[in-house]
């Protein structure tokens, strides 16, 4: 059994110079919790891969594709290969959600 505790996994560098933490990578697929204090975004960008997003703790926007979305704690959501993306909070608190990716991607990430 491995069990890793999310709070001493280190940040790693990424070009939306955000909180991301790589907690799982495995041949099959990848998951990363970001955090975006308030203000923060993510740069739109398309995954040649699946992603799933599960919100852990507080309130964000996401756009996929042409639609715009609120999501809060417990919320699930579903985001297709090759659709261009985006978490933003405009919250007054921290925003905390978990992407997996599957497959792993084999391809970059492309920033639009």
């Amino acid at each position: 059994m491995k069990i890793t505790e999310v709070a001493k996994v280190a940040s790693g560098p990424n070009p939306h110079k955000v909180d991301a933490r790589k907690i799982y990578e495995s041949p099959h697929a990848m998951a990363v919790v970001i955090t975006l204090k308030p203000g923060e975004s993510l740069i739109k960008h398309i995954t040649p891969v699946d992603v799933f997003f599960y919100v852990l703790e507080g309130t964000g926007i996401v756009e996929i594709g042409d639609e715009r979305a609120t999501c809060t704690k417990d919320m699930l959501i579903e985001s297709p290969a090759k659709i261009p993306h985006r978490w933003i909070n405009e919250s007054g608190a921290v925003f905390r959600v978990l992407v997996v990716k599957v497959p792993k991607p084999t391809e970059e990430t492309k920033l639009l």
